[in-house]
C-alpha cells in the first residue's frame, strides 16, 4: 500500500482518470452524505468487499485508490491491506479522505 496525497490524487483525477478506480470504503450512508465526485462506494465492512472491487476494477494490476473519512479513520488502511492480500499490485491509500479533500476545496 502506498500513501497518496490530495495533490497527487487531484493530478491522477485530471490526467489518469481512466487508468485507476477511486473507492470510498465507508458505509453507504456516509458515502451519500459526502464523497469525492469520481469515486464509487464499496464498503470495506461488506463481506464481499474484495469480490466487488475485483468485479469493478477487472484487473488486479490496475491502480486502485481507497479512501475513507479523514486521517484518523482506519477503514482505508484496512481496505488496502485486504486488496493487497488478494493480489492487487497497485493499491494507494488517500489517508486524508473526504475531510481533507473538501477542506482543500473550501480553501480555494
Amino acid at each position: 500500500m502506498k500513501p497518496i496525497t490530495r495533490d497527487e490524487l487531484k493530478t491522477m483525477n485530471e490526467t489518469e482518470h481512466d487508468d485507476f478506480v477511486l473507492i470510498n470504503v465507508l458505509p453507504r450512508e456516509a458515502f451519500n452524505k459526502a464523497h469525492i465526485r469520481t469515486s464509487i462506494n464499496v464498503p470495506v465492512k461488506d463481506e464481499r468487499f474484495v469480490e466487488t472491487v475485483e468485479a469493478v476494477v477487472g484487473d488486479k494490476e490496475r491502480k486502485v485508490v481507497v479512501y475513507c473519512a479523514n486521517f484518523d479513520c482506519d477503514a482505508s488502511p484496512k481496505a488496502a491491506r485486504k486488496l493487497e492480500e488478494a493480489g492487487f499490485t497497485q493499491v494507494y491509500d488517500y489517508e486524508g479522505g473526504t475531510q481533507d479533500w473538501f477542506e482543500q476545496r473550501r480553501a480555494a
